[in-house]
């Protein structure tokens, strides 16, 4: 079940690409789902991108 305030997305992967998440999230005490967010965030961050900068445009594009 989805978490209030969340958004739910359905998301074609890999089952390769999906195990190594899975093995990744038990490493990190982490349910599969929390991983595929902690390296979503991680890769904005990487490209200079704050989450917070990424909502604001967001919320624009809504305005327009």
């Amino acid at each position: 079940m989805a978490s209030p305030g969340k958004k739910s997305f359905p998301l074609r992967i890999d089952p390769i690409l999906w195990g190594e998440i899975e093995r990744m999230a038990a490493q990190e005490l982490r349910s599969a789902n929390a991983q595929v967010e902690y390296l979503l965030r991680q890769a904005l961050q990487q490209r200079g991108r704050k989450l917070s900068d990424a909502l604001a445009q967001d919320a624009e594009s809504k305005v327009d």
